[in-house]
């Protein structure tokens, strides 16, 4: 037989005594277009009004809450008239997620975010509920002429500004820009083959080298030494920006790429002297060949 033993926490929840402000944690028991019905475990059940569920203005209650679902709010009055407690979701999420974002600036997590609107200088998008600021800056590793392209796209932030005092979040998706290009970047790199030949365009000279625009999009670099089979004092004696060049892949350790002019001149063969090949099997120097160089009094 069951005994007091089995009820004593839903007991001890039932009399506790709930109180305005307080954190709450419950169970949803039901979801309509205007609220959300929750389980407290206490004398009274829980109502959460639409506009209190969340900051995020895209937060569709029916898709993202389900009965059963375990939810946390707090409490704003003790009887809406019918004897349910008037809870809040924005509140809690608030007290909650300040905490979390700076655990999330300080860990720099990647999160995503759908940029919910377009404003002055940057866009808005919701994290953990909280209303956060994009700078246009920080859209994008490229300049953003045209901020409305990026209306409600997803994005890959991370937190740069969690002021709760201020109630300030600011986020950035450049720096996850830059990273998931530099790993693409890395991947193509991968593949390039040491030792093959490709043809390319000087894209800038340095005291060090020249960096080429390979044809597969990738750049590489030709080290000083590596221009000219003969001893140079800047590349660009022996090169010029813009010019096409053809070289030869020679590493790609740490992704970089390092390229070589000089490995492809010192593979050139030298030129042969031009035989006659004769009837008889016998080949010999034509007279042409004798005679040119010879210069006749």
């Amino acid at each position: 037989m069951e005994s007091m033993n089995d009820f004593k926490e839903e007991l001890e929840a039932s009399l506790k005594q709930i109180r305005i402000g307080d954190m709450v944690t419950g169970t949803v028991i039901d979801v309509t277009d205007d609220a959300v019905l929750v389980d407290l475990k206490s004398y009274a059940d829980g109502v959460i009004r639409k506009e209190d569920v969340s900051e995020d203005l895209d937060f569709n209650m029916k898709e993202m809450l389900h009965p059963g679902d375990e939810i946390q709010a707090t409490v704003v009055d003790t009887n809406d008239g019918e004897g349910r407690m008037v809870l809040s979701g924005k509140a809690a999420n608030a007290l909650l997620a300040w905490d979390k974002l700076r655990t999330m600036m300080e860990e720099r997590t990647v999160a995503t975010v759908k940029v919910a609107e377009i404003v002055k200088s940057g866009a808005v998008a919701y994290l953990e509920g909280i209303r956060g600021f994009i700078p246009a800056s920080r859209l994008s590793d490229e300049y953003v002429e045209d901020l409305t392209e990026f209306e409600g796209k997803n994005l890959d932030v991370t937190v740069i500004t969690a002021d709760e005092e201020d109630h300030r979040l600011v986020l950035s998706a450049r720096e996850t820009a830059r990273e998931k290009k530099q790993e693409e970047k890395n991947r193509q790199i991968a593949k390039c083959e040491v030792g093959a030949v490709m043809t390319g365009t000087v894209e800038t000279l340095k005291p060090y080298g020249a960096f080429v625009a390979l044809e597969n999009g990738l750049t590489g670099l030709v080290h000083i030494s590596q221009i000219s089979t003969k001893r140079i004092k800047h590349p660009g004696v022996a090169l010029k920006e813009g010019q096409q060049v053809k070289v030869k892949i020679l590493s790609t350790a740490d992704h970089k790429i390092s390229l070589s002019i000089k490995a492809l001149e010192e593979e050139e063969p030298e030129q042969e002297e031009n035989f006659d090949y004769q009837e008889n099997g016998q080949a010999s120097t034509s007279l042409g060949s004798l005679l040119k160089g010879i210069k006749l009094n």
